[in-house]
C-alpha cells in the first residue's frame, strides 16, 4: 500500500470543496460588479448614462481584458493569468475610489462598492491562489498592484483630467467585471461535473 496515493485521495474531497467555493464566490462576485458597473455610470453624469455613449477604451496600466486566446489556453495556465489580473484590481479600484471621493463625494454607495470589490478582488485572489497550489501550479505571476495603482492615480484635475479619470475608472469597473466572470468560467471547468 503506497501511504502516498491515500493522502492524494484524502486531499480531493478538500480540494473539490474549495474548488466549489471559490466558483461560487466568483459567481457572487460577477453579479457585484454588475452593480458596481452600473452604479458607478449612474454617478458619472452625462455622456456616461447616456444610449449610445461608447467611451475611448484607455489603456490600464498593468492590466488588460482578458485576450481571445484566454479560452484556447490550459486551465491551471488561465487560472495564474486570473489570479495576476485579480492582484493587480485592487490597487486600480483603490485608485478609483480616490478619484470619485474627489468627484463624487456625496455617493458614499459608490465609493463603499469600490472599497467592497477591492476588498472582494483580493480575497479571490487568494482562493485562487489557494486552489493554484493545491493543483501544485501556483508561480510567479505578473506585475503586482503598486505599479498600476500609481499610473492610475496621476490623472489630473483639469476638465479633460477629470473625464479621463471617470472613463479610466469606467474602464476600471469593467475590467474587474471581467475578469471576475473569466475566474468564474475557468474554476467552472474544475467543478465536477463541467460548468457549474
Amino acid at each position: 500500500e503506497d501511504p502516498q496515493s491515500d493522502s492524494s485521495v484524502s486531499l480531493l474531497p478538500h480540494l473539490e470543496a474549495k474548488i466549489r467555493q471559490t466558483h461560487s464566490l466568483a459567481r457572487l462576485l460577477t453579479k457585484y460588479a454588475e452593480q458596481l458597473l452600473e452604479e458607478y455610470v449612474r454617478h458619472q453624469g452625462d455622456p456616461f448614462g447616456l444610449p449610445g455613449f461608447s467611451p475611448p477604451r484607455l489603456p490600464v496600466a498593468g492590466l488588460s481584458a482578458p485576450a481571445p486566446t484566454h479560452a484556447g489556453l490550459p486551465v491551471r495556465e488561465r487560472l495564474r493569468l486570473d489570479a495576476a489580473a485579480l492582484d493587480a484590481l485592487p490597487g486600480l479600484l483603490d485608485a478609483v475610489r480616490r478619484h470619485q471621493a474627489e468627484l463624487n463625494p456625496s455617493a458614499p454607495r459608490l465609493l463603499r462598492r469600490l472599497e467592497d470589490a477591492a476588498r472582494q478582488a483580493r480575497a479571490l485572489g487568494a482562493a485562487v491562489d489557494t486552489v493554484l497550489a493545491a493543483l501544485g501550479a501556483l508561480g510567479a505571476r505578473g506585475p503586482g498592484p503598486e505599479p498600476a495603482a500609481a499610473a492610475a492615480a496621476t490623472v489630473t484635475n483639469t476638465a479633460a483630467g477629470i473625464f479621463s479619470a471617470k472613463v479610466l475608472g469606467l474602464r476600471v469597473c469593467g475590467l474587474y467585471g471581467e475578469w471576475v466572470s473569466r475566474t468564474e468560467g475557468d474554476l467552472g471547468q474544475l467543478v465536477p461535473g463541467g460548468l457549474a
